[in-house]
Order: structure tokens, then sequence, then C-alpha cells
């Protein structure tokens, strides 16, 4: 079953996704201001709650195997953003941005997260029906291979091995103002070092200025895609012929992210070793990948293993941080 054969599933997402975009800038956020660790807090339950009653709504309109497929794609999702959401602290403390203009750069990244989100799933589940090889047989059994799924899940488990072996002050070390996004906007626009009350542009004797916040915007947006290369292939892993499963969970997983960002500025000790979790992740879906012409791994035996590999990672990490204190 193809959730594309389900409009009111659609409509009801997109009714949702709209509402809370609206509420969240609209009514809680409309003035700049910073977040404290009860309203992250209350948020990051608010989100993660909708995304989980819109999951038992899935359940009642589809079946089981999508309800899995939706809840390992948001998990995958939600876990691989943390790493991202590691580099935006990195990011906002590199350009000094005041607390208060934090949630307004990540709710305009997340914005356009949403658009490239939908690029890179859309066309990607096209591209994958049009990558399979000629069914062949091997040892008596019949095989069909997917090249781009195969390349992928080569890829992850690269992704997964320089995870797991990368070291914690590489990012720390980086110069973000000479990263991509800061350039691009450098060649369209003068730049201002100033904040400006929040403004990415302002105008001044006739001539329009980007503002500090406009780089850090910029780098935020591109930094979100590249942090894409490795999560989008890894959810084609669990429906790569269901774009909208795909994009679903996804954006569920990406608009909690401004409210769980700031519970991990302040707590970010609390997860030194999930970096070697998401290495198990990424290591795992590359290799379901990459088998599972030969062997099909069911979409709720894959969230048990994500979700038990998550939860392992998080509770060594809490242990090594009360050792460490």
């Amino acid at each position: 079953m193809d959730i594309s054969s389900q409009p009111l599933l659609i409509f009801i997402f997109a009714i949702v996704v709209v509402f809370m975009l609206a509420l969240d800038l609209g009514v809680f956020n409309r003035k700049s201001h910073a977040i404290s660790n009860k309203e992250a807090l209350v948020w990051s339950i608010v989100w993660i709650s909708l995304s989980m009653l819109f999951s038992l709504f899935l359940l009642s309109q589809t079946n089981m195997e999508k309800f899995a497929q939706f809840q390992s794609a948001y998990w995958i999702e939600k876990a691989l953003s943390i790493d991202n959401l590691f580099v935006f602290i990195l990011v906002f403390g590199f350009f000094e941005v005041p607390k208060e203009l934090h949630h307004k750069v990540l709710f305009w990244g997340i914005l356009g997260a949403l658009v490239m989100r939908a690029i890179f799933i859309f066309s990607g589940v096209e591209l994958i029906n049009l990558t399979y090889l000629p069914e062949f047989n091997l040892l008596g059994k019949s095989l069909k291979v997917n090249l781009l799924l195969t390349i992928f899940g080569c890829f992850l488990v690269y992704a997964g091995f320089k995870s797991a072996f990368s070291k914690d002050d590489e990012e720390g070390e980086k110069d973000f103002g000479k990263s991509f996004g800061v350039r691009l906007v450098r060649k369209f626009f003068p730049v201002s070092d100033e904040f400006y009350q929040g403004k990415f542009i302002v105008k001044k004797m006739n001539i329009r200025f980007a503002t500090r916040l406009m780089l850090v915007l910029a780098v935020i947006e591109t930094t979100d895609l590249i942090f894409a290369i490795d999560s989008i292939p890894a959810i084609f892993a669990i429906a790569p012929n269901d774009p909208f499963i795909l994009y679903m969970s996804n954006i569920f997983a990406i608009l909690g992210l401004r409210s769980l960002y700031f519970l991990l500025a302040n707590f970010i000790h609390m997860f030194s070793k999930l970096k070697y979790g998401l290495a198990v992740i990424l290591s795992f879906i590359g290799i379901k990948m990459i088998f599972s012409p030969i062997c099909h791994v069911d979409a709720l035996v894959s969230l048990f293993i994500l979700g038990g590999v998550l939860f392992l990672s998080l509770i060594w990490s809490i242990l090594s941080a009360k050792k460490s204190a």
C-alpha cells in the first residue's frame, strides 16, 4: 500500500505541519527571546507526542508495516540530526549569536530544510526506480539488484566507520567564516558585521546589506544540506518506493529539532558516546541496503534494532558523564 493512495493522510499531515509552524512562530515566538530549558522541554514533548499520535493515525489508516517504516525513518532522522545540532552549537558560538536570536535562525533554517528534503526524497525515489539492474540468477536464486541503493549502502558503511573513529575536536577547530555558505552570501551582497536586531537584510544608503545573522543562516542551511547526504540515503533503506512515508517521518523529526537544540546546548556532555551508536546504525542500514536483494529485514525488526542501539548508546553516555563528574 502506497501512502499516495491515502489523500486523507496527506491532507492531515499538511494541516498539522502548517498549523504548528504558524502557532510556533506567530504565537509563542512572535518576539525574539532566549529559550529556557523548561520551554525547550515542553516543546520537545509536544513535537514528539504529535509525531507519535500521527504514527498511530497512520496505523489506523494503513497497516503495521507502514507504522514501522514511519517509526524507523523518524528515529533514524532524529538520531542523525543530533550530530547536526552539535555543529549548530559550534556555529552559534563561532559567530557569537545572542541567545534570543537562536530560535529565529533555526526556524528559517528548518523551513529551508523542508524544501530541500522534499527535493532529495522525491527525486531520490524516482532515481531508485530507474536504477534497477536486469534480474539475474545466483546459486539458483533470482536476484534484483538496485545500483543506487548498493552505492548508498557502501557509502553508509563508510560513514559509520568514519563516525566511530572521528576525533571529538575536529569540528571545534573549524573556521565557519570561510565556509561555502558565507562565501555564497558575500558573492551576492556586501556584508555588515552587525546583527541589526535579528534582521537578515538591511538597507543603508539605497544599498542592501546582508547582516551577520544572514551569514549564520547560510552556514546552518549548507550544514543541513551536507548532513542530509547521510540521513536521506539512510531512510531509503526503510521504504525505497514510498516517498510520502519518508517525507512525513523526516519532517516530523526535523520540526522538533529547534526545541531539542536548546536542551542539547545545556546538556551536550550527556551525549558523548552517542556517535558510536550512530556509527552502528549507519553501518547496519548500509549492510541492510547492500544485502537487501539476498536477505530482507522486516521494518519492525529494523525498528527494534535501531531503538535498542540508540537506547544503549544513550545509557552509555549518561553513565560515562556521571563517572567523569
